[in-house]
């Protein structure tokens, strides 16, 4: 599975943005797709996963009730909606796909997009 990422940019508090994740192979429906992110300094966190079919969901406390994450398997793409944008969300958003549902360690995941940057300014 390769997977791109985009829709970052600068947007000011309390905004929103609505990230994607293309992705190809023929592995992508059956996988399982999480969002994570990685602000300077810090060790890349998670912040979203869904299962391989779109139906169950999981989210960071940091962003549950503001994010949305989304599936779909005939794009080969996944969403990522980000709503009421803080400052402390601004970070490298990276997607990875993997076997295990709604799994939140780095490690589980095989395969990552090379990022895209979200600035959330005050």
């Amino acid at each position: 599975v390769q997977l791109q990422a985009s829709g970052g940019g600068l947007v000011q508090a309390g905004g929103s943005l609505r990230l994607s994740c293309a992705a190809s192979g023929r592995t992508f429906s059956s996988s399982a797709i999480g969002w994570f992110r990685q602000a300077p300094g810090k060790e890349r966190e998670f912040v979203a996963a869904i299962n391989w079919s779109g139906s169950s969901t999981y989210y960071a406390d940091s962003v549950k009730d503001r994010f949305a994450i989304s599936k779909d398997n005939a794009k080969n793409t996944v969403y990522l909606r980000m709503n009421s944008l803080k400052p402390e969300d601004t970070a490298v958003y990276y997607c990875a796909a993997g076997n295990f549902a709604l799994a939140t360690p780095v490690a589980s995941y095989n395969y990552w997009g090379q990022g895209t940057q979200v600035t959330v300014s005050s």
